[in-house]
């Protein structure tokens, strides 16, 4: 039985007139031919118009010597237009990040912001202010506020139970308890009298969310746009202010760091808190 040779490798490729173009011969396709680092690198040009061909592997050149003339004095001029196609990073060195400074509303300029929310006039608006005070006085996620039903709400311990997604509450799954502060007691009091009817598996929140009218909101106000996700920020930092230590304030957050985050997120709260109480301190 005779065996088929395959032919030698160098047979497949075709040079071109042109440096760094090559031709596969079995499909007709052209090639990009550079060396990485001394490996052999080829890149599909994706046609078998020589014209094209050219065009493309022109572009590819100029990004790649764009690129490179950008970092050459992080490479001193080393760097071929192999390496910075394969790598248009490197020499680049990572920024360094800074956490996002969050709005941080005062007590007065909250409650004007809820009261123009909730007389908007809109149809929605009462329960979007609902939603807004449920997010400060709880640290809920959205997602989480959305899905608290009234058999979560115990009066008699003052707590909240917030279950991670819907299937946690059927299968026994990941959740965490929040302290029903003042503010939240009475919220919830009132939305009780206003709903005698309510099942104990019934939504407390009526709105899911309401950004678009916050937004709306603070520009009324005159403060900076708040997001739902800055609301829980608000607890937080309202509690560490209130002089709650980052440990529990992070266990009331659902994070599973041990505080670790929130130390981070919240240190200096910390920080300026201990130095107004010191304040306080006389012999």
């Amino acid at each position: 039985m005779n065996e088929e040779k395959m032919p030698p490798a160098q047979s497949l490729w075709q040079k071109t007139q042109f440096a760094n173009l090559v031709r596969y011969i079995p499909s007709g396709v052209y090639f990009a031919r550079f060396r990485v680092k001394g490996k052999l690198i080829r890149k599909s040009l994706k046609t078998k118009t020589l014209t094209v061909a050219k065009l493309r592997l022109g572009d590819l050149a100029k990004a790649g010597r764009q690129t490179a003339g950008s970092q050459s004095n992080a490479m001193r001029g080393k760097m071929t237009f192999g390496d910075a196609h394969e790598n248009p990073a490197l020499g680049l060195k990572r920024a360094a990040v800074r956490p996002k400074k969050r709005p941080r509303p005062g007590f007065s300029k909250f409650s004007e912001f809820i009261m123009v929310l909730e007389n908007a006039g809109a149809r929605f608006s009462h329960s979007c202010a609902d939603l807004a005070r449920f997010l400060a006085y709880g640290g809920f996620r959205k997602s989480e506020a959305a899905n608290i039903q009234w058999q979560d709400c115990d009066f008699a311990e003052n707590k909240i139970t917030v279950f991670g997604d819907p299937e946690s509450r059927t299968k026994n799954g990941r959740f965490r308890s929040v302290p029903m502060i003042p503010d939240m007691a009475l919220l919830l009091g009132r939305l009780r009298k206003e709903r005698p009817d309510a099942k104990p598996t019934d939504r407390v929140m009526l709105v899911q969310e309401c950004q678009k009218s916050m937004d709306r909101t603070a520009k009324v106000v005159g403060m900076s746009r708040i997001t739902h996700h800055d609301l829980r920020h608000l607890f937080a930092t309202r509690g560490i202010e209130s002089g709650v230590d980052i440990p529990t304030v992070s266990r009331w957050l659902g994070h599973k760091d041990g505080g670790a985050l929130a130390m981070k997120t919240y240190g200096h709260l910390r920080n300026e808190h201990s130095q107004a109480m010191a304040q306080k301190v006389k012999f």
